[in-house]
């Protein structure tokens, strides 16, 4: 059996970045995640936005966590070498009722820090943003709104932390956890392992692992949204775009760092247990954009997906079985039952500006509980594949001059190479979804039918 100070149960954003901040004390750590590659249950459907905080409550740990995380952002990219821009943003309203939820806005984001915010006329949003199709009423701009890559986020997080000593098991199961004296027993359909804490990041199966030690007080009860990706060569606004209707946020469009436009709609209930976006939504969805943009048309949409989000509610128990009470949990909920085990349940929005933060608060809190030195030679660095198709044309030629392989471009569409694919596999991707997620093959106008099979012989070499 082996044993381990901390095991970290589920390889998505919160586990990745839990296990990376681990890695800053003298623990012996691990990760434990079902698929055989990290980020690839609900990280990897999300609207990519670092929020600034103006939506959280004054004083509350969500409020103070994203405000922080926002501001860090910048340093946490440089440090894992991910991109992120600052669009900036525009909270827009169409109607007086919004108006003043968007003053509401403003005093909580002046209370919680955030920097620079303000509302601005309709003719100053049109000018902030050209390519806008209506005149708003108003709109909350804040500059320090920001997307990024969530799924090269997490991988460069889960990549720092490997070099920084934590172990991994992928494709591994947790099929039940039992107390032992003052160590956890986690059970897999391999091997059994021990360790001194847990820190729980399933997703939306935290609740399932909670209840595998402790009685049920918290489940998860998914809602799903829609997403559409637009060609990168179609016009797109340069903003990010957020859609503020009587009964709350509607559409969000992001001008992601690839350059495409991405299309978020207003929650949906989930009607499966699986990521399904149904097909008549598309044109809908493109009616209600162009009354926001007019370069939004339904001819250049290249993707359609759906997402779930993990909200979280109070159970209790009626008969034998548990029921949800009324209240959904709207903020972070940290729940330790006891010293030794800790539950990051439903982080849901804004859970991808946040991922580092309750990774540092997750971490911090089992290196108290078991009295865990500084690590002195934890390296905050990942250096990333170096990308042809960010270059200049000096150093592209300097790149392919050390090594030719950098000249074989496999995906056309993103201008990806066969050396850069032969890095990914050696950092661990096993399938071309797995390449995908590391350089973005396979997400330009074909969607992977040049490349995929390309990619797929070179899994079966080099891996």
């Amino acid at each position: 059996m082996k044993s381990f100070d901390v095991a970290v149960i589920g390889g998505g954003l919160l586990g990745c970045f839990t296990a990376r901040s681990l890695c800053r004390y003298e623990l012996k750590t691990l990760l434990i995640e079902r698929q055989e590659d990290v980020c690839r249950g609900i990280s990897r459907a999300n609207s990519a936005i670092v929020y600034p905080g103006y939506d959280n409550k004054p004083g509350s740990l969500k409020a103070q966590m994203t405000v922080r995380a926002n501001a860090y952002f910048d340093r946490l990219c440089d440090e894992l070498d991910v991109e992120f821009i600052r669009r900036g943003s525009l909270l827009l309203s169409y109607d007086e009722d919004c108006d003043r939820v968007l003053e509401k806005k403003l005093r909580h984001g002046l209370e919680n820090g955030v920097p620079e915010l303000c509302i601005v006329s309709g003719e100053k949003a049109m000018e902030l943003e050209p390519k806008l199709s209506t005149m708003p009423r108003t709109a909350l701009y804040c500059p320090g709104t920001g997307t990024v890559n969530p799924w090269q986020l997490g991988i460069a997080a889960y990549e720092n932390a490997l070099q920084n000593g934590c172990e991994a098991m992928l494709g591994t199961s947790v099929l039940g956890i039992e107390k032992s004296n003052d160590s956890y027993i986690i059970k897999t359909e391999g091997e059994e392992i021990s360790c001194k804490a847990v820190i729980n990041c399933a997703g939306l199966y935290a609740d399932k692992v909670r209840e595998m030690l402790f009685p049920p007080e918290l489940r998860i009860y998914p809602d799903a949204s829609d997403f559409l990706v637009f060609d990168k060569c179609a016009p797109r606004p340069e903003m990010i775009l957020f859609e503020e209707r009587p009964k709350g946020k509607a559409l969000t469009l992001v001008p992601t760092v690839e350059g495409n436009l991405l299309l978020e709609s207003s929650l949906r209930e989930l009607e499966s247990a699986d990521f399904a976006f149904k097909a008549e939504r598309r044109a809908e969805l493109v009616a209600q954009a162009r009354a926001i943009t007019d370069t939004v048309s339904e001819d250049n949409i290249i993707r359609s997906f759906g997402a779930v989000r993990p909200n979280l509610r109070y159970v209790k128990k009626v008969g034998n079985e548990y029921v949800p009470c009324d209240k959904d949990i709207s903020s972070f909920a940290l729940d330790r039952p006891e010293p030794g085990f800790l539950s990051l349940m439903g982080i849901k929005t804004p859970g991808l500006s946040c991922a580092n933060e309750l990774g540092i608060y997750a971490a911090k809190t089992m290196a108290d509980y078991l009295s865990a030195g500084e690590n002195k030679a934890f390296e905050p660095k990942r250096r990333g594949i170096s990308r042809i198709n960010k270059l200049s044309k000096q150093e592209r030629e300097a790149l392919i001059s050390a090594e030719p392989d950098y000249a074989d471009i496999i995906c056309l569409c993103e201008g990806i190479s066969r050396a850069e694919i032969k890095q990914a596999i050696a950092r661990g991707a096993k399938d071309v979804e797995g390449v995908k997620r590391r350089l973005g093959t396979s997400m330009g106008a074909c969607q992977g039918s040049r490349c995929n099979y390309a990619i797929s012989k070179m899994l079966e070499v080099e891996k």
